[in-house]
Protein backbone atom coordinates (compact mmCIF):
# COMPACT_ATOMS: atom_id res chain seq x y z
CA UNK A 1 0.00 0.00 0.00
CA UNK A 2 1.27 3.27 -0.87
CA UNK A 3 1.95 6.25 1.51
CA UNK A 4 -0.57 8.26 -0.59
CA UNK A 5 -2.74 5.48 -0.33
CA UNK A 6 -2.74 5.36 3.27
CA UNK A 7 -3.06 9.04 3.54
CA UNK A 8 -6.85 8.64 1.90
CA UNK A 9 -7.83 6.03 4.08
CA UNK A 10 -6.95 8.07 7.09
CA UNK A 11 -8.59 10.95 5.87
CA UNK A 12 -11.85 8.80 5.16
CA UNK A 13 -11.95 8.05 8.13
CA UNK A 14 -11.11 11.34 10.00
CA UNK A 15 -14.34 14.43 10.46
CA UNK A 16 -13.32 17.72 11.22
CA UNK A 17 -15.48 19.72 13.11
CA UNK A 18 -15.47 23.35 12.78
CA UNK A 19 -16.70 25.09 15.79
CA UNK A 20 -18.09 28.65 16.12
CA UNK A 21 -15.27 30.64 17.14
CA UNK A 22 -13.39 29.19 13.87
CA UNK A 23 -11.69 26.66 15.62
CA UNK A 24 -10.99 23.23 13.35
CA UNK A 25 -10.86 19.51 15.31
CA UNK A 26 -10.47 16.82 13.85
CA UNK A 27 -11.99 13.56 15.22
CA UNK A 28 -11.85 10.26 14.37
CA UNK A 29 -14.85 8.77 12.48
CA UNK A 30 -17.43 6.73 15.11
CA UNK A 31 -16.07 9.14 17.87
CA UNK A 32 -18.61 10.83 20.12
CA UNK A 33 -19.39 14.34 20.09
CA UNK A 34 -19.01 13.71 24.53
CA UNK A 35 -15.21 13.01 24.06
CA UNK A 36 -14.54 16.91 22.42
CA UNK A 37 -17.41 18.44 24.96
CA UNK A 38 -15.03 17.06 27.72
CA UNK A 39 -12.04 18.81 26.37
CA UNK A 40 -13.45 22.14 25.05
CA UNK A 41 -15.59 22.60 28.63
CA UNK A 42 -12.81 23.01 30.79
CA UNK A 43 -12.60 26.45 29.72
CA UNK A 44 -16.26 27.14 29.95
CA UNK A 45 -18.03 27.88 33.48
CA UNK A 46 -20.81 24.88 32.81
CA UNK A 47 -20.91 21.73 31.88
CA UNK A 48 -22.02 21.30 27.68
CA UNK A 49 -25.13 19.31 27.93
CA UNK A 50 -25.59 18.97 23.69
CA UNK A 51 -24.48 20.32 20.78
CA UNK A 52 -25.86 22.11 16.98
CA UNK A 53 -24.32 20.30 14.52
CA UNK A 54 -25.22 22.58 11.48
CA UNK A 55 -28.63 23.25 11.82
CA UNK A 56 -29.53 20.60 14.25
CA UNK A 57 -29.37 19.64 18.03
CA UNK A 58 -27.65 16.56 19.28
CA UNK A 59 -27.45 14.46 22.04
CA UNK A 60 -23.56 14.59 22.78
CA UNK A 61 -23.69 10.77 22.48
CA UNK A 62 -23.85 11.60 18.31
CA UNK A 63 -21.23 10.24 16.54
CA UNK A 64 -20.81 12.34 13.07
CA UNK A 65 -20.50 11.11 10.04
CA UNK A 66 -19.69 14.25 7.77
CA UNK A 67 -17.32 17.53 8.31
CA UNK A 68 -19.60 19.56 9.86
CA UNK A 69 -20.12 23.47 12.19
CA UNK A 70 -20.36 22.68 15.98
CA UNK A 71 -21.50 24.50 18.57
CA UNK A 72 -21.64 22.91 22.44
CA UNK A 73 -24.55 24.00 24.23
CA UNK A 74 -24.47 24.60 27.95
CA UNK A 75 -27.65 26.02 30.24
CA UNK A 76 -27.19 29.34 28.87
CA UNK A 77 -28.45 28.28 25.47
CA UNK A 78 -31.84 27.85 24.99
CA UNK A 79 -31.98 24.64 24.04
CA UNK A 80 -29.42 23.49 26.38
CA UNK A 81 -31.91 24.92 28.79
CA UNK A 82 -34.60 22.50 27.44
CA UNK A 83 -32.74 19.74 27.56
CA UNK A 84 -31.93 19.95 31.15
CA UNK A 85 -35.32 20.93 32.41
CA UNK A 86 -36.68 17.32 30.06
CA UNK A 87 -33.63 15.36 31.51
CA UNK A 88 -34.33 16.22 34.90
CA UNK A 89 -38.31 15.82 34.49
CA UNK A 90 -37.41 12.29 33.38
CA UNK A 91 -35.39 11.99 36.79
CA UNK A 92 -38.33 13.06 38.96
CA UNK A 93 -40.33 10.79 36.98
CA UNK A 94 -38.33 8.06 37.88
CA UNK A 95 -38.09 8.95 41.34
CA UNK A 96 -41.99 8.93 41.42
CA UNK A 97 -41.93 4.90 40.31
CA UNK A 98 -39.03 3.84 42.85
CA UNK A 99 -40.88 5.73 45.65
CA UNK A 100 -44.47 4.95 44.94
CA UNK A 101 -45.41 2.41 42.60
CA UNK A 102 -49.36 3.17 42.60
CA UNK A 103 -49.43 6.98 42.55
CA UNK A 104 -49.83 9.20 39.76
CA UNK A 105 -47.53 12.42 39.33
CA UNK A 106 -48.86 14.57 36.89
CA UNK A 107 -47.31 18.07 34.98
CA UNK A 108 -49.61 20.74 35.08
CA UNK A 109 -47.66 24.19 34.00
CA UNK A 110 -45.11 26.18 34.16
CA UNK A 111 -44.66 28.71 37.01
CA UNK A 112 -41.63 31.01 37.77
CA UNK A 113 -38.37 28.90 36.47
CA UNK A 114 -40.31 25.37 37.65
CA UNK A 115 -43.24 23.01 36.54
CA UNK A 116 -45.95 22.29 39.07
CA UNK A 117 -46.98 19.05 39.36
CA UNK A 118 -49.82 16.98 41.61
CA UNK A 119 -48.97 14.09 43.26
CA UNK A 120 -52.05 11.66 44.13
CA UNK A 121 -50.93 9.40 46.75
CA UNK A 122 -52.04 7.86 50.22
CA UNK A 123 -50.29 10.52 51.84
CA UNK A 124 -50.56 14.73 51.17
CA UNK A 125 -47.89 16.28 49.58
CA UNK A 126 -45.53 17.79 52.39
CA UNK A 127 -41.99 19.44 52.88
CA UNK A 128 -41.20 15.73 54.71
CA UNK A 129 -42.72 13.97 51.35
CA UNK A 130 -40.30 16.38 49.43
CA UNK A 131 -37.40 16.06 50.80
CA UNK A 132 -38.05 11.82 50.55
CA UNK A 133 -38.12 12.61 47.14
CA UNK A 134 -35.15 14.63 46.39
CA UNK A 135 -32.92 12.00 48.32
CA UNK A 136 -33.57 9.93 45.78
CA UNK A 137 -33.58 12.08 42.78
CA UNK A 138 -30.05 12.92 44.39
CA UNK A 139 -29.39 8.83 44.85
CA UNK A 140 -30.48 8.77 40.85
CA UNK A 141 -28.20 11.56 39.96
CA UNK A 142 -24.81 10.40 42.06
CA UNK A 143 -25.43 7.61 39.90
CA UNK A 144 -24.60 8.48 36.91
CA UNK A 145 -26.95 6.82 35.08
CA UNK A 146 -26.67 7.11 31.14
CA UNK A 147 -30.20 7.93 29.35
CA UNK A 148 -31.15 5.17 26.71
CA UNK A 149 -32.86 5.68 23.44
CA UNK A 150 -34.67 2.94 20.92
CA UNK A 151 -36.78 2.90 17.86
CA UNK A 152 -39.95 0.98 18.29
CA UNK A 153 -43.09 -0.36 16.11
CA UNK A 154 -45.71 1.86 16.84
CA UNK A 155 -47.58 -1.67 17.68
CA UNK A 156 -44.53 -2.43 20.35
CA UNK A 157 -44.64 0.08 21.45
CA UNK A 158 -48.29 0.63 22.55
CA UNK A 159 -47.58 -2.46 23.70
CA UNK A 160 -45.16 -1.82 26.08
CA UNK A 161 -46.78 1.36 27.40
CA UNK A 162 -49.60 -0.52 28.47
CA UNK A 163 -47.63 -3.49 30.01
CA UNK A 164 -45.63 -0.75 32.17
CA UNK A 165 -48.51 1.08 33.18
CA UNK A 166 -49.40 4.21 30.84
CA UNK A 167 -52.31 4.07 29.04
CA UNK A 168 -52.83 7.18 28.32
CA UNK A 169 -49.02 6.72 26.00
CA UNK A 170 -50.44 4.32 24.17
CA UNK A 171 -53.48 6.34 23.98
CA UNK A 172 -51.95 9.17 22.42
CA UNK A 173 -49.72 6.42 20.08
CA UNK A 174 -53.06 4.55 18.59
CA UNK A 175 -53.43 7.73 16.72
CA UNK A 176 -50.33 8.72 15.66
CA UNK A 177 -49.47 8.52 11.71
CA UNK A 178 -46.00 6.84 11.84
CA UNK A 179 -45.31 3.36 12.21
CA UNK A 180 -41.77 4.53 14.36
CA UNK A 181 -41.75 5.76 17.81
CA UNK A 182 -38.73 6.47 19.51
CA UNK A 183 -38.32 5.87 23.58
CA UNK A 184 -35.87 6.71 26.18
CA UNK A 185 -35.10 4.59 29.55
CA UNK A 186 -33.73 5.01 32.83
CA UNK A 187 -34.18 1.98 34.99
CA UNK A 188 -37.12 0.87 34.44
CA UNK A 189 -39.11 4.05 33.83
CA UNK A 190 -39.60 4.53 29.52
CA UNK A 191 -41.07 7.60 28.33
CA UNK A 192 -41.53 8.95 24.51
CA UNK A 193 -38.75 10.56 22.87
CA UNK A 194 -39.32 14.28 22.89
CA UNK A 195 -36.15 15.42 22.61
CA UNK A 196 -32.35 15.50 23.14
CA UNK A 197 -31.19 14.36 26.57
CA UNK A 198 -28.37 15.46 28.68
CA UNK A 199 -25.22 12.57 28.58
CA UNK A 200 -26.29 11.17 31.76
CA UNK A 201 -28.13 11.87 35.37
CA UNK A 202 -24.93 13.06 37.19
CA UNK A 203 -25.43 16.38 34.79
CA UNK A 204 -28.84 17.25 37.04
CA UNK A 205 -27.09 18.54 39.95
CA UNK A 206 -28.70 21.70 40.66
CA UNK A 207 -32.41 21.35 41.40
CA UNK A 208 -35.24 21.91 44.03
CA UNK A 209 -38.73 20.76 44.90
CA UNK A 210 -40.45 23.22 46.76
CA UNK A 211 -44.48 22.99 48.35
CA UNK A 212 -47.58 25.15 46.33
CA UNK A 213 -50.98 24.79 46.80
CA UNK A 214 -51.95 21.50 47.22
CA UNK A 215 -48.69 19.75 44.97
CA UNK A 216 -45.29 21.14 44.36
CA UNK A 217 -42.79 23.11 42.38
CA UNK A 218 -39.51 21.33 40.32
CA UNK A 219 -37.07 24.19 40.38
CA UNK A 220 -34.45 24.61 37.40
CA UNK A 221 -31.35 26.29 37.93
CA UNK A 222 -31.47 30.42 38.01
CA UNK A 223 -30.92 32.06 34.33
CA UNK A 224 -28.86 34.24 35.75
CA UNK A 225 -26.32 31.95 38.09
CA UNK A 226 -27.01 28.64 36.95
CA UNK A 227 -25.43 26.97 39.91
CA UNK A 228 -28.13 27.71 42.50
CA UNK A 229 -31.59 26.21 42.06
CA UNK A 230 -33.68 29.05 41.14
CA UNK A 231 -36.46 30.20 43.80
CA UNK A 232 -39.93 29.94 43.79
CA UNK A 233 -42.27 32.97 42.51
CA UNK A 234 -45.49 33.37 44.16
CA UNK A 235 -48.06 34.33 41.24
CA UNK A 236 -51.34 33.56 42.59
CA UNK A 237 -53.42 35.19 39.84
CA UNK A 238 -51.90 33.12 37.07
CA UNK A 239 -51.89 30.17 39.10
CA UNK A 240 -55.54 30.25 39.52
CA UNK A 241 -56.46 30.80 35.79
CA UNK A 242 -54.33 27.60 35.69
CA UNK A 243 -56.76 25.87 38.36
CA UNK A 244 -59.56 27.17 36.30
CA UNK A 245 -58.24 26.03 33.26
CA UNK A 246 -57.93 22.50 34.83
CA UNK A 247 -61.22 22.61 36.35
CA UNK A 248 -62.82 23.16 32.87
CA UNK A 249 -61.18 20.05 31.41
CA UNK A 250 -62.75 17.75 33.57
CA UNK A 251 -66.13 19.77 32.58
CA UNK A 252 -64.70 18.90 29.47
CA UNK A 253 -63.84 15.73 30.09
CA UNK A 254 -60.83 15.63 27.86
CA UNK A 255 -57.36 16.28 29.75
CA UNK A 256 -55.05 15.01 27.33
CA UNK A 257 -53.69 14.80 23.67
CA UNK A 258 -54.87 11.62 23.46
CA UNK A 259 -58.70 12.11 24.76
CA UNK A 260 -58.91 15.18 22.44
CA UNK A 261 -58.08 12.48 19.68
CA UNK A 262 -60.03 9.96 20.82
CA UNK A 263 -63.55 12.51 20.57
CA UNK A 264 -62.54 13.77 17.07
CA UNK A 265 -62.17 10.02 15.78
CA UNK A 266 -65.82 9.35 17.55
CA UNK A 267 -67.60 12.12 16.17
CA UNK A 268 -67.87 14.21 19.41
CA UNK A 269 -65.70 16.87 18.94
CA UNK A 270 -68.78 19.30 17.62
CA UNK A 271 -70.42 19.58 21.50
CA UNK A 272 -66.80 19.65 22.78
CA UNK A 273 -65.73 22.88 20.52
CA UNK A 274 -69.06 24.11 21.48
CA UNK A 275 -68.85 23.50 25.40
CA UNK A 276 -65.11 25.18 25.19
CA UNK A 277 -66.72 28.25 23.48
CA UNK A 278 -68.97 28.73 25.88
CA UNK A 279 -66.62 28.33 28.87
CA UNK A 280 -64.99 30.92 27.20
CA UNK A 281 -68.27 33.45 26.59
CA UNK A 282 -69.00 32.69 30.19
CA UNK A 283 -65.89 34.02 31.63
CA UNK A 284 -66.07 37.14 29.51
CA UNK A 285 -69.29 37.57 30.74
CA UNK A 286 -68.17 37.06 34.13
CA UNK A 287 -65.40 39.67 33.50
CA UNK A 288 -67.63 41.97 32.03
CA UNK A 289 -70.08 41.55 35.16
CA UNK A 290 -67.61 42.20 37.65
CA UNK A 291 -66.45 45.70 35.41
CA UNK A 292 -70.11 46.56 34.93
CA UNK A 293 -71.01 46.30 39.01
CA UNK A 294 -68.00 48.79 39.95
CA UNK A 295 -69.45 52.54 38.71
CA UNK A 296 -66.14 54.19 39.33
CA UNK A 297 -64.19 51.72 36.85
CA UNK A 298 -63.91 54.46 33.62
CA UNK A 299 -61.09 52.62 31.93
CA UNK A 300 -60.24 48.61 31.01
CA UNK A 301 -56.70 48.08 30.06
CA UNK A 302 -55.56 44.85 28.33
CA UNK A 303 -52.18 43.40 28.20
CA UNK A 304 -50.86 40.09 26.69
CA UNK A 305 -47.69 38.85 25.12
CA UNK A 306 -48.12 38.37 21.19
CA UNK A 307 -50.21 36.09 19.46
CA UNK A 308 -52.87 36.10 22.97
CA UNK A 309 -56.10 36.69 20.91
CA UNK A 310 -56.20 40.49 22.77
CA UNK A 311 -57.81 42.07 19.67
CA UNK A 312 -60.64 39.49 19.84
CA UNK A 313 -60.91 39.58 23.37
CA UNK A 314 -61.05 43.31 23.84
CA UNK A 315 -64.30 42.84 20.59
CA UNK A 316 -66.10 40.03 22.38
CA UNK A 317 -65.80 42.06 25.72
CA UNK A 318 -67.33 45.39 23.91
CA UNK A 319 -70.16 43.46 23.30
CA UNK A 320 -70.83 42.22 26.37
CA UNK A 321 -70.72 45.38 28.16
CA UNK A 322 -72.78 46.40 25.60
CA UNK A 323 -75.64 44.20 26.83
CA UNK A 324 -74.73 45.03 30.44
CA UNK A 325 -75.51 48.61 29.92
CA UNK A 326 -72.40 49.89 29.19
CA UNK A 327 -70.90 52.13 26.14
CA UNK A 328 -67.53 51.08 25.57
CA UNK A 329 -64.76 52.92 22.94
CA UNK A 330 -61.62 52.24 22.10
CA UNK A 331 -58.54 54.49 22.69
CA UNK A 332 -55.23 53.43 20.31
CA UNK A 333 -52.03 53.96 21.75
CA UNK A 334 -50.96 53.61 18.29
CA UNK A 335 -51.67 57.53 17.79
CA UNK A 336 -49.51 58.45 20.90
CA UNK A 337 -45.71 56.71 19.51
CA UNK A 338 -43.49 59.59 20.21
CA UNK A 339 -42.22 61.15 16.16
CA UNK A 340 -39.52 58.51 15.60
CA UNK A 341 -37.09 61.13 16.25
CA UNK A 342 -37.47 60.89 19.40
CA UNK A 343 -38.05 57.12 19.67
CA UNK A 344 -35.06 55.33 22.48
CA UNK A 345 -33.20 52.55 21.13
CA UNK A 346 -32.19 49.68 21.90
CA UNK A 347 -28.46 48.18 23.19
CA UNK A 348 -28.32 47.21 19.44
CA UNK A 349 -28.76 51.00 18.54
CA UNK A 350 -32.02 50.37 16.82
CA UNK A 351 -35.44 51.60 17.11
CA UNK A 352 -37.17 50.61 20.58
CA UNK A 353 -40.92 51.02 19.37
CA UNK A 354 -42.07 48.05 22.16
CA UNK A 355 -40.53 50.67 25.26
CA UNK A 356 -42.93 52.38 27.13
CA UNK A 357 -40.67 55.32 26.79
CA UNK A 358 -41.78 55.27 22.58
CA UNK A 359 -45.25 56.53 23.77
CA UNK A 360 -46.02 60.41 24.83
CA UNK A 361 -46.68 59.07 27.88
CA UNK A 362 -47.20 63.20 29.11
CA UNK A 363 -50.08 64.12 26.39
CA UNK A 364 -51.73 60.42 26.77
CA UNK A 365 -52.26 61.28 30.38
CA UNK A 366 -53.46 64.63 29.99
CA UNK A 367 -55.94 62.82 27.46
CA UNK A 368 -56.90 60.26 30.12
CA UNK A 369 -57.69 63.30 33.19
CA UNK A 370 -59.55 65.27 30.04
CA UNK A 371 -61.71 62.73 28.99
CA UNK A 372 -62.63 61.32 32.32
CA UNK A 373 -63.28 65.38 33.28
CA UNK A 374 -65.93 64.89 30.41
CA UNK A 375 -64.06 67.65 28.61
CA UNK A 376 -62.93 67.43 24.68
CA UNK A 377 -59.64 65.74 24.35
CA UNK A 378 -57.61 66.44 20.62
CA UNK A 379 -56.40 63.00 19.90
CA UNK A 380 -53.39 63.01 17.69
CA UNK A 381 -53.19 60.87 14.55
CA UNK A 382 -49.70 59.11 14.03
CA UNK A 383 -48.42 58.33 10.30
CA UNK A 384 -46.31 55.35 10.32
CA UNK A 385 -45.04 55.82 6.96
CA UNK A 386 -43.24 59.15 7.45
CA UNK A 387 -42.67 58.05 11.61
CA UNK A 388 -44.43 61.17 13.12
CA UNK A 389 -47.40 62.71 13.94
CA UNK A 390 -50.18 64.58 11.72
CA UNK A 391 -51.36 67.95 11.89
CA UNK A 392 -54.87 67.08 12.13
CA UNK A 393 -56.45 65.52 15.32
CA UNK A 394 -59.28 63.76 16.03
CA UNK A 395 -62.00 65.36 19.12
CA UNK A 396 -62.97 62.64 21.40
CA UNK A 397 -65.58 62.89 24.19
CA UNK A 398 -67.18 60.59 26.48
CA UNK A 399 -70.34 60.53 28.43
CA UNK A 400 -71.18 59.04 32.06
CA UNK A 401 -72.25 55.51 30.78
CA UNK A 402 -68.86 55.33 28.15
CA UNK A 403 -66.24 53.52 29.57
CA UNK A 404 -62.62 53.56 27.62
CA UNK A 405 -61.08 50.27 26.51
CA UNK A 406 -57.01 50.53 25.98
CA UNK A 407 -55.59 47.40 24.29
CA UNK A 408 -51.80 47.76 24.21
CA UNK A 409 -48.38 45.73 25.90
CA UNK A 410 -47.85 48.06 28.65
CA UNK A 411 -51.55 47.80 29.84
CA UNK A 412 -50.57 46.33 33.50
CA UNK A 413 -47.74 48.75 33.64
CA UNK A 414 -49.03 51.65 36.49
CA UNK A 415 -46.44 54.53 34.70
CA UNK A 416 -48.64 54.31 31.91
CA UNK A 417 -52.05 55.75 33.44
CA UNK A 418 -50.00 57.49 36.49
CA UNK A 419 -52.30 60.20 36.43
CA UNK A 420 -55.63 57.86 36.80
CA UNK A 421 -56.93 57.07 40.16
CA UNK A 422 -56.73 53.26 40.65
CA UNK A 423 -60.30 52.91 41.40
CA UNK A 424 -61.04 54.50 37.87
CA UNK A 425 -59.09 51.60 36.34
CA UNK A 426 -60.13 47.98 35.58
CA UNK A 427 -57.01 45.53 34.07
CA UNK A 428 -56.86 42.88 32.67
CA UNK A 429 -54.25 39.97 31.42
CA UNK A 430 -54.61 37.77 28.42
CA UNK A 431 -52.44 34.76 27.19
CA UNK A 432 -53.28 31.41 26.32
CA UNK A 433 -52.55 29.25 29.03
CA UNK A 434 -52.24 25.75 27.53
CA UNK A 435 -54.23 23.40 29.78
CA UNK A 436 -53.64 20.34 27.70
CA UNK A 437 -50.79 17.93 28.33
CA UNK A 438 -49.45 15.19 26.13
CA UNK A 439 -49.50 12.64 28.81
CA UNK A 440 -49.06 12.87 32.37
CA UNK A 441 -45.43 13.66 32.57
CA UNK A 442 -45.52 16.07 29.34
CA UNK A 443 -46.58 19.18 28.75
CA UNK A 444 -47.37 21.72 26.06
CA UNK A 445 -45.72 25.51 26.67
CA UNK A 446 -47.98 28.36 26.46
CA UNK A 447 -45.04 29.98 24.13
CA UNK A 448 -45.28 26.88 21.01
CA UNK A 449 -49.07 27.78 21.42
CA UNK A 450 -48.74 31.28 20.69
CA UNK A 451 -45.63 30.85 18.04
CA UNK A 452 -47.69 28.36 15.92
CA UNK A 453 -50.75 31.23 16.35
CA UNK A 454 -48.24 34.02 15.32
CA UNK A 455 -46.86 31.90 11.92
CA UNK A 456 -50.49 30.48 10.87
CA UNK A 457 -51.49 34.34 11.07
CA UNK A 458 -48.23 35.87 9.76
CA UNK A 459 -48.92 33.73 6.74
CA UNK A 460 -52.11 34.04 5.94
CA UNK A 461 -52.65 37.88 6.40
CA UNK A 462 -48.72 38.99 6.37
CA UNK A 463 -47.58 36.92 3.43
CA UNK A 464 -44.43 35.64 5.88
CA UNK A 465 -43.05 32.46 5.75
CA UNK A 466 -42.69 30.43 9.37
CA UNK A 467 -38.88 30.65 8.95
CA UNK A 468 -39.04 34.52 8.61
CA UNK A 469 -41.50 34.20 11.87
CA UNK A 470 -39.31 32.29 13.92
CA UNK A 471 -36.59 34.47 13.04
CA UNK A 472 -38.52 37.34 14.80
CA UNK A 473 -39.82 35.24 17.52
CA UNK A 474 -36.53 35.71 19.61
CA UNK A 475 -36.95 39.72 19.84
CA UNK A 476 -40.58 38.96 20.44
CA UNK A 477 -39.48 36.86 23.36
CA UNK A 478 -37.06 39.38 24.96
CA UNK A 479 -39.79 42.29 24.34
CA UNK A 480 -42.17 40.34 26.81
CA UNK A 481 -39.79 39.53 29.23
CA UNK A 482 -39.46 43.10 29.73
CA UNK A 483 -42.14 44.49 28.83
CA UNK A 484 -45.33 42.30 30.19
CA UNK A 485 -44.00 39.31 32.06
CA UNK A 486 -42.93 41.45 34.95
CA UNK A 487 -46.91 42.86 35.68
CA UNK A 488 -48.84 39.92 35.22
CA UNK A 489 -49.55 39.89 38.84
CA UNK A 490 -50.85 43.86 38.38
CA UNK A 491 -53.80 42.25 36.59
CA UNK A 492 -57.18 42.56 38.49
CA UNK A 493 -58.62 39.53 36.80
CA UNK A 494 -56.47 36.93 34.00
CA UNK A 495 -58.49 35.77 30.58
CA UNK A 496 -57.07 32.33 29.30
CA UNK A 497 -57.20 32.49 25.37
CA UNK A 498 -56.30 29.12 24.83
CA UNK A 499 -59.33 26.70 23.99
CA UNK A 500 -58.25 23.10 24.25
CA UNK A 501 -59.00 21.85 20.40
CA UNK A 502 -56.89 24.32 19.11
CA UNK A 503 -53.77 22.41 18.04
CA UNK A 504 -55.68 19.87 15.97
CA UNK A 505 -57.11 23.41 14.09
CA UNK A 506 -53.93 24.62 13.53
CA UNK A 507 -52.38 21.23 12.74
CA UNK A 508 -53.42 21.56 8.59
CA UNK A 509 -52.75 24.91 8.17
CA UNK A 510 -49.55 24.69 10.51
CA UNK A 511 -47.89 21.82 9.36
CA UNK A 512 -47.05 22.59 5.88
CA UNK A 513 -45.72 26.18 6.77
CA UNK A 514 -42.99 24.43 9.37
CA UNK A 515 -42.25 21.71 6.76
CA UNK A 516 -40.82 23.96 3.97
CA UNK A 517 -38.20 25.13 6.79
CA UNK A 518 -35.68 23.16 5.28
CA UNK A 519 -32.48 21.70 7.21
CA UNK A 520 -29.96 24.48 5.68
CA UNK A 521 -32.14 26.69 7.76
CA UNK A 522 -31.23 28.36 11.56
CA UNK A 523 -34.79 27.39 12.62
CA UNK A 524 -34.48 24.08 10.97
CA UNK A 525 -34.59 22.21 14.98
CA UNK A 526 -37.11 24.44 16.15
CA UNK A 527 -39.50 23.65 13.30
CA UNK A 528 -38.74 20.33 13.71
CA UNK A 529 -40.12 20.48 17.57
CA UNK A 530 -43.49 22.21 16.56
CA UNK A 531 -43.52 19.69 14.07
CA UNK A 532 -43.19 16.59 16.39
CA UNK A 533 -45.94 18.57 19.01
CA UNK A 534 -48.23 18.85 16.03
CA UNK A 535 -47.61 14.99 14.81
CA UNK A 536 -49.41 13.91 18.13
CA UNK A 537 -52.94 15.58 17.27
CA UNK A 538 -56.04 14.30 14.55
CA UNK A 539 -56.31 16.88 12.08
CA UNK A 540 -59.54 18.50 12.47
CA UNK A 541 -61.44 20.64 9.96
CA UNK A 542 -62.46 24.48 11.31
CA UNK A 543 -65.60 24.54 10.26
CA UNK A 544 -67.50 23.89 13.66
CA UNK A 545 -65.01 26.73 14.76
CA UNK A 546 -67.47 29.94 15.73
CA UNK A 547 -67.02 32.83 13.70
CA UNK A 548 -66.50 34.97 17.15
CA UNK A 549 -63.76 32.42 18.38
CA UNK A 550 -60.48 33.87 19.30
CA UNK A 551 -59.22 31.18 17.59
CA UNK A 552 -60.59 32.89 14.34
CA UNK A 553 -58.16 35.79 14.71
CA UNK A 554 -55.27 33.45 13.56
CA UNK A 555 -57.07 30.74 10.83
CA UNK A 556 -59.37 33.11 9.36
CA UNK A 557 -63.25 33.17 9.16
CA UNK A 558 -63.96 35.96 12.43
CA UNK A 559 -66.87 37.69 11.99
CA UNK A 560 -65.13 41.04 13.84
CA UNK A 561 -63.40 43.36 11.92
CA UNK A 562 -59.65 44.05 12.46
Amino acid sequence: MTEQTEKMIEDDNQITLTLRDGSKHVINKGEHLIELAKKLEKDNELPYLCARVNNDIYALDYAPEHDCNIEFLDYRSPYGCDCYKRSLSFVLARAILELYRNARLTIDHSIGNGYYYDLFTDVPVSERTLNYIKTKMDEIINKNESFGKKTLSRSEAIALFNKEGYPEKARLLKNLNTDKVGVVSCWKYIDLDFGVMVPSTGYLKTFDLKQYAQGFVLLFPDSKDPSIASQPRRQPKIFQAYRESKAWGKILEVNNVGRLNEIIKDGSVSDFIKTAEALHSKKIQAIADQISSHPSIRIVLIAGPSSSGKTTFSKRLCTTLKVNGLRPVALSLDNYFLDRQYTPRDENGDYDFESIYALDLPLFNTHLSELLEGKVAQIPEFDFHTGRRRDETMPMRINDDQIIIIEGIHGLNDELTSSVPANNKFKIYISALTQLVIDDYNRIGTTDTRLIRRTVRDSKYRGYSAEETINRWASVRRGEEHNIFPFQECADTVFNSAVPYEWAILRPVAEPLFLDIQPESPCYYQARQILRLLSFFTPLAPKEVPPTSILREFIGGSSFQY
